[in-house]
């Protein structure tokens, strides 16, 4: 038996394995429901259950950076501690706030990432190397907050006037030290905590109150917001908040934690470019992806994250996102990154394909999924199905699980043969 297929008879046993401890799970008191999604030519092994924890907080504070329409960390870790061994690459093509890229670095995997989104690297590549939180301090205790170079006065409906001025000024400073080449893991992990805090609903933000942080309401939409409240601006001192913040999303990083990133964040790799062409990654290089795709234009990328753009010197419109309208052009899009998940994954290596609930469940995504990876290539194994309580966020929003939102995780498993 040669190397390649002794590789190809472990693989199709971890996917045996999977599937049968699928069918076995009980771990949070439920028994899997097993049933079947139908797409010519294949039927797939359905399996419905809760399959991991519905808790917020149950994970790494690393990963508490809030973002739009993304999965809990429980998801990745899920597949990852299944699918792969210490040091094989996981690669997400749709890296958003980079959940897979942080749950794999903790588990001491290699992190690969992509996002078209230029914010989505400003997210992630801080938290695989994080400072300590006295490198911060001392960080923060060196920068002025006096000298801006703008000062934009409709972000007032946001800010108090001293407020916005220490944002402006370390924007400048931070834009500074980038464009002098001095920018370091320090610098990077400020300005990925600042943009955190740009906006939310508690005295933790520079903000007023308003919307949750994982978007950014327009400024007319904000000064209704002031007028249904009457409410104005509290002065917030910045770097007291950054540094708060800081302690909450370090705490958890001990020796061991650090040591762990260390290993991994050499190896590590994000590109910021569409995931349908990844040239600079091996083929034959990835063990698993686990990822989840923009949904049908149910999230508005770019105007959730205006603020953050602005921060960081981005013009949204300039982003392409992809804003599919219709199911047959998803798939179309789909496809193409299928196309170069097959070149990249190893053979034997699996694909784990997150596209939620959309349209009130009228439309099912892991069915329209399917071809795309066959297409591709791929072989598909099996729907998983995590079925949970509703989230908090969600119930910011007043949404009823049985009407709106996205109730579930619906999950496609692929595998290179």
């Amino acid at each position: 038996m040669t190397a390649k297929q002794l590789t190809l008879v472990i693989e199709s046993s971890a996917s045996d394995c999977l599937k049968r401890e699928l069918a076995d799970f009980s771990a949070f008191g439920k028994n899997t429901i097993v049933t079947s999604t139908e797409t010519e030519p294949f039927r797939l092994e359905t399996y419905v259950n809760e399959f991991w924890t519905a808790k917020q907080r149950a994970a790494n504070a690393l990963h508490e950076i809030s973002y739009r329409a993304c999965f809990k960390p429980q998801l990745p870790r899920f597949f990852i501690e299944r699918l792969t061994t210490p040091g094989d690459a996981v690669y997400d093509p749709f890296a958003g706030r980079g959940t897979t890229l942080i749950e794999s670095a903790l588990l001491g995997r290699v992190p690969v990432g992509c996002d078209i989104n230029p914010l989505s690297s400003i997210m992630t590549l801080p938290r695989l190397n994080p400072p300590t939180t006295e490198q911060v301090a001392n960080r923060l205790s060196h920068i002025e907050l006096e000298d801006v170079d703008e000062y934009p006065e409709e972000l007032l409906t946001f800010y108090h006037p001293e407020t916005l001025k220490q944002i402006c000024a370390l924007k400048k400073y931070l834009k500074e030290k980038e464009q002098n080449g001095g920018s370091d893991q320090v610098d990077q992990w400020i300005r990925l905590v600042a943009l955190s805090r740009l906006t939310g609903h508690s005295s933790g933000f520079f903000s007023v109150y308003t919307l949750p942080p994982n978007q950014a309401v327009s400024v007319d939409s904000q000064k209704k917001i002031n007028q249904k409240r009457n409410q104005e601006p509290p002065l917030r001192d910045v770097k007291n908040l950054i540094l708060k913040k800081t302690r909450d999303l370090l705490k958890h990083c001990d020796d061991q934690t650090r040591h762990t990133l260390t290993g991994v964040f050499p190896q590590a790799q994000f590109l910021t470019q569409p995931s349908h062409s990844v040239p600079e990654i091996a083929s034959n290089s990835i063990s698993l992806v686990v990822t989840s795709p923009p949904f049908l234009d149910v999230v508005n990328y770019a105007q959730d994250n205006w603020l953050r753009c602005w921060f960081c010197d981005i013009d949204p419109a300039t982003v392409p996102i992809t804003m599919a309208r219709i199911v047959e052009q998803w798939q179309r899009e789909m496809t193409k990154v299928f196309l170069e998940l097959e070149r990249i994954l190893k053979p034997g290596g699996h694909i784990a394909f997150e596209v939620g609930e959309v349209r009130h469940g009228k439309i099912k995504l892991e069915e329209a999924v399917i071809p795309c990876g066959i297409e591709a290539g791929l072989m598909p194994l099996l729907v998983l199905i995590n079925d949970q309580k509703f989230t908090k966020t969600a119930n910011v929003w007043g949404v009823d699980n049985l009407k709106k939102g996205t109730n579930t995780n619906r999950i496609v498993v692929f595998k290179k043969e």
